[in-house]
């Protein structure tokens, strides 16, 4: 208790610094609110036994009745925290501290505002809350819908297999890719090239590096539900860099090889074009890699230079090899200068 209580205060603390009111509900609601509301999770919803009155339920989250609150009490803008238990039916797990009873601590900005100003500053608290409580490294993970379903309509997802498609791809926390993607295709009947699409895409990882890179991607770019998405995620990126929401594991990388430029190319076909110049850059002393497939993609050979920490990308392209020049990227920056095809081996 005196450690929940220690969390708590800090919790509580930053939400009031950040000017939230508080507010509470009750621990049931009319089950007819809560029905319908979470998907295939519904059936983990406590129903309370019928006693000739109205059908309830036990809240399964803080959302749900902070919604049936703001409608009742026609409530259109409001900056409120929660913090009390919620109830899932759900099988305990003891080793991560998760039982059928647990507590739930929200903060919630309700209202029209422009875009993305709200997101950062909730971001801004999840930041200084972990943080303060010093629980090591963290992670912040951060989605927008419209990314997602267009990302799901440029793989070849039925519209009516969203939904499901989507319950399924947020099971990544909990299971392997390949997992997922059985139950996406033999539970589910998506199609193979469908779900190996969809696993291209979310095995990537970053922040405003990937939502350009996303922006620039072949498919991703046909899909205008996307590329709102993106755009915004660009936007938020820029206020958190504002509220000094930096990245913590943006410290230098242990690297495991002193590779200094990547090759890489932009179309299909230039296999030849990207070993003839990693070759020439090996014969200058260069340390330089390729990946080994044909026609691999951008966006992945880009990642790659991400993980390994390769801090410089030679970009290949038909109208670079028509001009005589090769784009070099640095990736951290994405700055990008122009080289002669002689002038790039000294670099």
């Amino acid at each position: 208790m005196a450690i929940r209580e220690k969390v708590f205060n800090t919790i509580i603390s930053c939400f009031k610094r950040h000017g939230a009111e508080n507010i509470d509900t009750p621990v049931f609601e009319l089950k007819e609110t809560l029905t319908g509301k979470y998907g295939e999770d519904s059936k983990l919803i406590y129903d309370l036994k019928d006693q000739g009155g109205e059908l309830l339920s036990l809240r399964y989250d803080l959302t749900v009745p902070f919604a049936r609150y703001l409608a009742m009490n026609k409530v259109t803008n409001i900056k409120r925290y929660h913090i009390a238990k919620v109830y899932r039916r759900d099988n305990p797990a003891m080793t991560r501290g998760r039982y059928r009873e647990f507590y739930q601590c929200d903060f919630d900005i309700a209202g029209q505002y422009d875009p993305m100003i709200p997101d950062a500053e909730c971001l801004k608290i999840v930041h200084e809350i972990l943080s303060e409580l010093e629980l090591g490294d963290f992670r912040i993970k951060v989605n927008d819908r419209r990314i997602l379903d267009g990302m799901f309509a440029v793989c070849g997802v039925p519209d009516d297999k969203f939904r499901t498609i989507c319950s399924t791809v947020d099971k990544l926390d909990k299971m392997s890719w390949e997992d997922v993607r059985s139950e996406m295709v033999k539970e589910k009947g998506l199609s193979e090239e469908a779900a190996d699409q969809i696993g291209q895409y979310v095995s990537l990882q970053g922040g405003m590096d990937l939502a350009e890179r996303l922006l620039q991607d072949a498919k991703m770019s046909q899909s205008k539900q996307a590329c709102a998405g993106l755009t915004d995620m660009k936007q938020l990126f820029s206020y958190l860099q504002l509220f000094q929401v930096t990245d913590k594991a943006s410290a230098e990388k242990v690297r495991t090889t002193e590779t200094q430029v990547m090759v890489a190319s932009a179309q299909k076909n230039l296999l030849e074009e990207r070993l003839r110049l990693t070759a020439e850059l090996w014969n200058a002393g260069i340390k330089a890699e390729v990946m080994y497939k044909k026609n691999p993609k951008l966006l992945s050979q880009l990642q790659h230079c991400e993980d390994s920490g390769i801090p410089l990308v030679a970009i290949l392209g038909e109208q670079e090899l028509k001009d005589g020049v090769v784009k070099l990227r640095t990736v951290h920056s994405r700055e990008e200068v122009r080289f002669s095809y002689t002038a790039s081996l000294s670099v």
